[in-house]
């Protein structure tokens, strides 16, 4: 059995609808090691797990979620998108890892961690996204465990990786192969990836030497790997 993170992107979005609670603890009841989950400001400031700009995809409203509080998205869901707060209190102790989508402004990315070291979660919780959005967690905290995402093949700058000290390069999963990931590792940085969903994909990535794969079928995921959930 080949020891690799399994991360459930967004949950358990082929069960339930993403990004939401019974998403998440349908994934960590699946088996798996982390969720992963969006998180954005409302126009008050409060973290709520959403990846698009706005609740038309989801949720039938075309109205942009900086143009809401946390009570009119909380009214228009019926409750469905929950706060960060609400989301690390029902992942019951599991790893959550934050992506930061949108472009956020370093105020906005020092809110998201906050909330995280109020709720007790800070050593649990890690986070990925593009270099400005890392370099914000770093500004916040300093021990934060950081998944620096990579969609190109070129080299990060040295002075970058310096400054955001990353325990992960996250790449789109169809960059890696086996001579990258070595590379990678030789470097002295863990491999993670996003996100495949097919067998054969994962088997390919579990051949190259991920470290952590996150997918959006971590039932799949868990039966190459030879792990089976305690349900």
């Amino acid at each position: 059995m080949q020891t690799v993170t399994a991360v459930a992107h967004r949950g358990d979005p082929y069960r339930f609808r993403e990004n939401t609670l019974d998403s998440l603890r349908s994934a960590l009841r699946l088996g798996a090691d982390a969720v992963e989950t969006d998180v954005r400001l409302t126009r008050d400031g409060v973290p709520v797990l959403l990846h698009d700009g706005t609740l038309k995809r989801l949720w039938g409203h075309d109205r942009p979620l900086t143009a809401l509080s946390a009570d009119e998205v909380r009214g228009l869901t019926a409750g469905g998108v929950p706060t960060l707060a609400e989301a690390l209190a029902a992942t019951e102790g599991g790893r959550v890892m934050i992506d930061l989508p949108g472009a956020p402004s370093e105020r906005a990315v020092a809110r998201i961690v906050a909330v995280a070291r109020e709720c007790g979660a800070t050593d649990r919780v890690y986070y990925t996204g593009d270099a400005p959005s890392m370099l914000a967690v770093r500004a916040a905290d300093a021990a934060a465990e950081i998944a620096l995402t990579r969609t190109t093949l070129a080299p990060a700058r040295p002075v970058l990786l310096a400054s955001i000290r990353p325990h992960y390069l996250n790449y789109r999963f169809s960059l890696l192969d086996r001579a990258l990931t070595e590379h990678v590792h030789r470097s002295g940085y863990l491999v993670s990836c996003w996100t495949p969903d097919t067998r054969r994909s994962m088997r390919r990535l579990l051949e190259t030497g991920v470290d952590s794969i996150t997918t959006n079928r971590v039932d799949v995921l868990n039966a190459l790997r030879g792990y089976t959930a305690d349900r």
